[in-house]
């Protein structure tokens, strides 16, 4: 008896979103020009700053060791084209007319000046010892500090300064030292090489392996189960409306005196607002997978995670049914739940990593965006996606967001009898 009035609930939420079909098409048809929209932008993002090298003006004045090192190094990163055909002048202006990112300054007599404050430290360390060294290297000035000038275009990320400036700082030291060691073998007249030219300790990168293939996180993989998030969060608006149209049109008042409890209409609800979210995120799916590749972009990669990331989908769609619900109980107008529900969609988008990672916002955001629903079903996706994990791997957000939608539909259960009670 009660799978026949669940059944009727059901037939009733399709008979109401039969009577607002643009609203649908609207559910289903902005996410996905959204998605390629933003994953086009995001990939040719990517592109720039992965693939292409970046231009850089480089200015020698040196033209010794030190100087071609310095731009050897820059060379071989495969990240940087150097310019060259520039003075110091006009490479500010160049640079601060925002026409290239950067430019680097190589001071002249860089590498005399440095060979001879090392020469002379040396034969001082030497003396101290009472070794003999030789004395016609020993200064009676020390060279004046050198500057490389660095120059930035001003609206250039702080980031990507102080990851250059570290870059160039890294250079100079491992040049400088290995000058220490060359002057320490004259002084001491060792033929042994103090510099093995390897260091003691070295940093080796480990990446979650898919079989052979390291995984490498692209825009697909990133905007695919965002906006699909965001697709499913946004049926919280129509789901409400209908709700404040049930309240206002005596649907509701019907449904409460006749002899089938409240919560199946939730359940009705629930059911057919699932099979809207499993279509939106079959349509992401296929736009990944069928349409991206036609773009230049790369392909969606599915295989051996369809279920899992199909139990995401259902636990992110029962959060955002609980939401609805709650919503469309407590608004009284069309014009109250409509404007909130798309706001805080929003919003809830925005602080949980749909829009800008988690990891890039500021510390006090980031322990907001832990609240956000999304933030759970984002990182559900992402661990499956490139951690390849399985349905015990994300548990935590699975029961999160089945809580979530338990806490909102009790509210409103528990809301809608005291509003109604005589």
């Amino acid at each position: 008896m009660l799978l026949y009035k669940l059944w009727r609930s059901f037939v009733k939420e399709i008979l109401l979103l039969k009577r607002d079909i643009g609203g649908i098409v609207i559910i289903f048809v902005m996410p996905l020009l959204l998605i390629v929209t933003i994953t086009l932008i995001q990939d040719s993002t990517f592109k720039n700053l992965e693939g292409s090298k970046i231009p850089i003006i480089f200015i020698d004045n040196d033209r010794s060791d030190v100087s071609k090192n310095i731009k050897g190094e820059l060379e071989n990163s495969k990240i940087f084209q150097l310019l060259t055909n520039f003075n110091e002048k006009s490479a500010q202006e160049a640079v601060f007319s925002g026409e290239y990112q950067m430019a680097i300054v190589i001071p002249e007599n860089l590498t005399k000046d440095l060979n001879s404050n090392i020469d002379s430290k040396v034969q001082t360390i030497v003396s101290s010892f009472g070794l003999e060294g030789d004395s016609a290297k020993v200064k009676t000035e020390t060279p004046k500090a050198k500057e490389i000038h660095l120059y930035f275009d001003p609206a250039t990320n702080a980031g990507f300064k102080n990851s250059v400036m570290n870059s160039v700082n890294k250079m100079v030291f491992q040049i400088e030292n290995k000058k220490i060691y060359k002057a320490f073998q004259d002084q001491l007249g060792t033929t042994e090489n103090l510099d093995q030219n390897k260091n003691l300790i070295s940093f080796k990168e480990i990446t979650p392996k898919k079989g052979k293939m390291d995984v490498m996180p692209n825009s697909v993989q990133h905007n695919v189960p965002a906006w699909t998030l965001f697709a499913i969060f946004f049926i919280v608006v129509p789901l409400s409306i209908n709700l404040v149209k049930e309240k206002s049109q005596g649907t509701s008042v019907r449904a409460r005196i006749s002899p089938t409890p409240y919560f199946i209409h939730i359940l009705g609800k629930t059911c057919t607002y699932l099979i809207i979210c499993i279509i939106q995120f079959l349509l992401m799916i296929a736009v990944g997978i069928y349409l991206f590749p036609y773009m230049d972009l790369p392909a969606f990669d599915v295989s051996g995670k369809m279920f899992q990331l199909l139990i995401v989908t259902l636990f992110a769609g029962l959060a955002a049914i609980g939401f609805g619900v709650l919503l469309g109980t407590i608004a009284d107008t069309q014009e109250q739940s409509a404007p909130f529900g798309a706001t805080s969609v929003v919003v809830l988008a925005a602080i949980g990593g749909i829009w800008v990672p988690v990891f890039l916002m500021p510390e006090f955001m980031q322990t907001v965006a832990k609240f956000s629903p999304m933030n759970w079903g984002l990182n559900a996706y992402y661990d499956i996606i490139l951690r390849n994990s399985g349905i015990g791997g994300i548990a935590k957000e699975l029961a999160f967001l089945l809580l979530f939608y338990l806490a909102t539909v009790s509210i409103s259960i528990f809301y809608e009898k005291k509003q109604n009670a005589v």
